[in-house]
């Protein structure tokens, strides 16, 4: 009897017969698996021209001590190779292919099934891919991520992160950060952001040995808005919008030597220029001077130190049209804000427009919109419509907080609050403290605050037992009197006595 191709079935026991002989003893026939190989790529399956790339073909087959390999290509029956590791070194795009490897038994008969084909990828030098999140204007303090990936392949690859420091008319020019070192991860957090994070940033990958690295990605800018700059930007005219073929001024001044400041802008081409370099304007100490303004001309403005450091960065944008009047510093919390929508060589008969902030219509057909009390909630990009001359660029609106109220408030009370105990001699200083601390905060102070202040003082007279101490302190809110110069007398007048 023959079984020309065993399989597990045919696995249990047999034996034979013989009529005149009688029957055999029963034998156990145990039918044994063929093993599989299996075919692994490393890095990965999908490589990059010019990386090193292994082949590994792996035998799980039990009571083997050694396999002879061979490797196949694209289904052709010709073996490339016998190596338990084929290597590639470096790769190109003619390695690309479908590739499965066999083993067989060195010095025995077992051999393994054939294995699955897996596919070889082979592209050119692979693409990285910054962003930014959750987005790229910031104020001092946000917390701000950069996000590299690299284009279809994810899969050992480590990162590093660069800022863009100058440029040519040909090309970029990097340095690497500091405090970035070869990550895993495609993360670069900052969780406090500082004014010296601004700048345009640009990441990398590599992996392997030796490392293959990717191209550089593409460029994302973060701006940093700080709470009190040492230098401001100025612009002539005052505003982030306007028109071509205008003149346009931007200086930096500081409160020390602004000849130590020059313009920087980075535009929509991806190029980071100097005004003092360039062939689109001039530069006369701190002054940045544009002469006739054009659509090119749109792009983020800051002021660099001899150092380095960047402040005051300031979105300019150059349109024909209409555009939209914003303020150019941040608005405090607080304050009015008012934007208008001007348009080009002249105002239409109709000049109301639609008003919008994120996108969304916030207020229609008005000559102006103003928001009487600003509130972080209103920060967000604004633009306006017009049915006639079109829609204006966006323009962001940054909101900062409002300063801290006067610290005179609390000395007026410290001393209140000592003197009202005392004698009478000291209720004079009490006396002339009060119409000062009130006419200091005069205007200052919300209604609010001095109707608590005053609850302060009537909660103070209705602990004091003396009741000419009362009328001092009462009378002493709206100023001295003739009765209140009495009283004053009268006690000293007592105390003598005592």
């Amino acid at each position: 009897m023959i079984i020309s191709n065993v399989s597990k079935s045919h696995e249990g026991f047999y034996y034979c017969k013989l009529s005149e002989r009688g029957e055999s003893p029963k034998s156990w026939i145990s039918v044994r698996e063929r093993p599989k190989a299996k075919v692994s790529i490393k890095p990965d399956q999908h490589v990059f021209r010019g990386e090193t790339v292994t082949l590994r073909c792996d035998i799980d087959g039990e009571g083997v001590t050694s396999w002879q390999y061979s490797w196949y290509k694209d289904g052709s029956g010709s073996v490339f190779s016998e190596l338990h590791e084929h290597t590639f070194s470096p790769v190109t795009e003619s390695d690309a292919g479908k590739y499965s490897c066999y083993g067989a038994e060195r010095g025995g008969s077992r051999t393994s099934n054939i294995s699955d084909a897996v596919t070889l990828k082979v592209s050119d030098r692979p693409q990285t891919v910054l962003s930014v999140s959750p987005q790229k204007w910031l104020t001092e303090g946000d917390s701000v991520s950069l996000i590299c990936k690299v284009y279809s392949s994810s899969t050992g690859w480590t990162f590093s992160w660069y800022t863009l420091t100058a440029s040519s008319e040909s090309s970029n020019h990097y340095q690497l950060l500091s405090d970035s070192s070869r990550g895993a991860g495609g993360n670069y957090t900052v969780s406090s952001a500082a004014v010296k994070h601004t700048g345009v940033y640009v990441c990398r990958a590599e992996r392997g040995e030796p490392a293959h690295k990717t191209t550089y990605s593409n460029t994302q800018p973060v701006w940093v808005t700080g709470v009190s700059p040492p230098v401001s930007l100025i612009i002539s005219p005052s505003r982030t919008q306007h028109f071509t073929f205008v003149s346009l001024s931007l200086s930096c001044e500081d409160q020390i030597n602004s000849d130590r400041w020059r313009v920087k802008r980075y535009t929509e081409s991806e190029q980071l220029e100097d005004c003092s370099s360039s062939v689109w304007a001039s530069q006369t100490g701190s002054t940045c001077t544009i002469s006739s303004t054009i659509t090119s001309n749109t792009g983020v403005y800051w002021c660099q130190s001899e150092s380095g450091e960047n402040y005051h960065p300031v979105n300019i944008t150059v349109h024909f049209g209409a555009i939209l009047e914003s303020p150019v510093h941040p608005v405090t919390e607080g304050d009015t804000l008012n934007l208008r929508c001007l348009y080009q060589h002249s105002t239409p008969q109709n000049p109301r427009a639609d008003f919008y902030k994120d996108g969304s219509l916030i207020q229609s057909q008005t000559t102006e919109m103003i928001i009487s009390t600003v509130s972080k909630s209103h920060e967000g990009f604004y633009y306006c419509k017009h049915s006639e001359r079109g829609e204006s660029p966006k323009s962001w609106i940054s909101v900062r907080a409002s300063p801290r109220t006067s610290r005179s408030d609390g000395y007026c009370f410290i001393i209140v609050g000592v003197t009202s105990g005392l004698t009478v001699t000291f209720l004079i200083i009490v006396f002339l403290v009060l119409p000062w601390c009130y006419r200091n905060d005069k205007g200052v102070r919300s209604p609010s605050s001095v109707s608590q202040q005053q609850n302060k003082r009537q909660t103070s007279e209705q602990n004091q037992s003396d009741a000419g101490n009362n009328t001092l302190l009462s009378d002493s809110i709206s100023g001295p009197t003739e009765s209140t110069y009495a009283d004053i007398e009268l006690n000293l007048q007592r105390n003598r006595r005592k």
